[in-house]
């Protein structure tokens, strides 16, 4: 997983509007009361919301498990002129050498957490490497999202020399999205190179969220609409959670 797909994700994700993204969790730990100076940010792919973090300032860390996702990202943040870390780690093991201000999941990583087990790992690793006072912030894909609007459909498309063809099917039994994506790239001579990939995401519940995250020591947590500091509603296909370690 995200290994072809690593070389085309930035082209496939081009009008997502990052820097208004990194804007938005910024505004979100500041409304927490967490200045955000040491930042960690676990599945931070190829370190779009990364770079923006450390443009505005903060010491920010990225963790990924894909080593071919973190190798983009270290060319995205040398371009930008920015240092950044980049580690190589499982966020359900987290682990970094100091405690931070804020640890945080975006772009749906905690959906690819695709166990309970998985992401309670995931919370009890996030408390353990935040400072007291400091929070946990992440974004998921919705119920609604993940079974009505991705559950069943096939997309298709061309973009940036890359062409692409994205079944998914929804197993309700186990909550899970099965994403299968067949990707094309043009090569230098012409020629398309074929790859193949299988992507799974698990729907989450809030109710699970704000279980799971009291189970690991947070002592507050919220969820939020998408993109907003309102409550979600029931069209929304993404939330943003906040959850305070004491």
């Amino acid at each position: 997983m995200y290994q072809e797909f690593a070389q085309v994700y930035d082209a496939l994700m081009a009008e997502v509007d990052y820097p208004a993204w990194a804007a938005h969790y910024l505004a979100l730990m500041r409304r927490h009361g967490v200045a955000p100076g040491a930042l960690a940010e676990c599945a931070c792919g190829t370190g779009s919301l990364t770079v923006e973090f450390a443009a505005w300032g903060a010491a920010v860390t990225g963790v990924d498990i894909s080593a071919d996702m973190l190798r983009v990202a270290a060319d995205k943040a040398r371009a930008r002129g920015v240092a950044i870390p980049f580690v190589q780690q499982d966020m359900r093991a987290l682990a970094l050498h100091r405690p931070v201000d804020a640890v945080l999941a975006t772009c749906d990583g905690v959906n690819y957490l695709c166990t309970p087990q998985g992401v309670r790992a995931f919370f009890a690793a996030a408390h353990a490497a935040i400072k007291p006072g400091g929070g946990l912030f992440f974004d998921v894909s919705t119920p609604h999202k993940l079974k009505r609007v991705l559950g069943g459909a096939f997309l298709g498309g061309n973009e940036s020399g890359v062409s692409y063809l994205w079944q998914n099917r929804y197993d309700p039994a186990r909550a899970l999205l099965e994403m299968e994506l067949t990707g094309f790239v043009r090569e230098a001579d012409g020629r398309y190179r074929r790859f193949d990939e299988l992507h799974l995401q698990r729907a989450h519940s809030a109710e699970e969220l704000e279980r799971w995250l009291a189970e690991a020591g947070f002592a507050r947590a919220r969820i939020y609409g998408e993109r907003t500091c309102e409550p979600p509603r029931p069209p929304d296909q993404r939330w943003h959670v906040a959850a305070m370690k004491d």
